[in-house]
């Protein structure tokens, strides 16, 4: 999808770029600079989306994956990627429209979760990622990433083992693996993906290169898709008729 593409489907919907962006991190109008106007902002995400996506079609799809949970078809031409903070108020509310969104179309994207918890702001980011990665050890990274979501307000370690416990999960691995340097690893690698791109803000979605900042219903994400299966059609090779 090209960037003048990308500004067009946010504007077709009446939706400023900077209007979705996460209201958990301060903006310029928050901190008493005067508003800016549609076209300054328009330009500011034209600017931030064409960097993605260059960042995006260099690193390539492979290294975008890396060995993050996934949901969906494996080999969709579609791959969505969220950056999430477990303990983040706006990731939870998004979570609805994602998982309506990835069930409905779930033969046709490749869903990828990748951690970024803003520790100046949540203490509890980084041990819920890292009891998440546990249970992703044990094939239970959903389950156990739907239950800090739904139970966020009680986040830290009796919840971690609780959770862990009413899964089944084998106890002695599970506090072996969020202790272990692996688990530091696996969250340092997506802080570092989420810094190459430079997002700093949580919920924040990639579909193939396109930025999409903030919470949004599960029918934006319905109307992306349908947009960039369109645009793949477009740029596919004619196909030749059989003789």
């Amino acid at each position: 999808m090209s960037v003048g593409a990308v500004i067009t489907f946010f504007a077709v919907r009446g939706v400023a770029p900077t209007e979705v962006a996460n209201p958990s991190v301060p903006s310029a109008e928050a901190n008493g600079a005067p508003e800016e106007d549609a076209a300054t902002r328009a330009e500011a995400f034209r600017q931030r989306q064409q960097f993605v996506s260059e960042t995006v079609n260099q690193l390539g799809r492979d290294t975008l994956i890396g060995e993050s949970p996934v949901r969906g078809n494996p080999d969709a031409s579609v791959v969505v990627i969220e950056f999430s903070d477990f303990q983040c108020p706006y990731c939870a509310q998004a979570a609805s429209a994602v998982d309506s969104f990835v069930d409905a179309h779930e033969s046709e994207v490749l869903f990828v979760y990748k951690h970024l918890p803003l520790t100046q702001i949540h203490p509890q980011a980084v041990p819920a990622a890292l009891a998440a990665w546990a249970a992703q050890q044990q094939g239970q990274f959903w389950p156990f990433h739907d239950a800090l979501l739904a139970r966020q307000d009680s986040l830290g370690d009796d919840l971690y083992v609780e959770i862990a416990t009413e899964l089944g999960l084998d106890l002695d691995q599970f506090n072996r693996d969020r202790a272990s340097e692996a688990a530091q690893a696996a969250i340092a690698r997506d802080l570092a993906l989420a810094a190459e791109l430079r997002l700093n803000s949580t919920p924040t979605f990639l579909m193939n290169d396109l930025l999409i900042p903030g919470v949004v219903p599960a029918e934006f994400f319905a109307e992306a898709l349908d947009r960039i299966q369109a645009f793949q059609q477009q740029q596919a090779p004619p196909t030749t008729p059989a003789e």
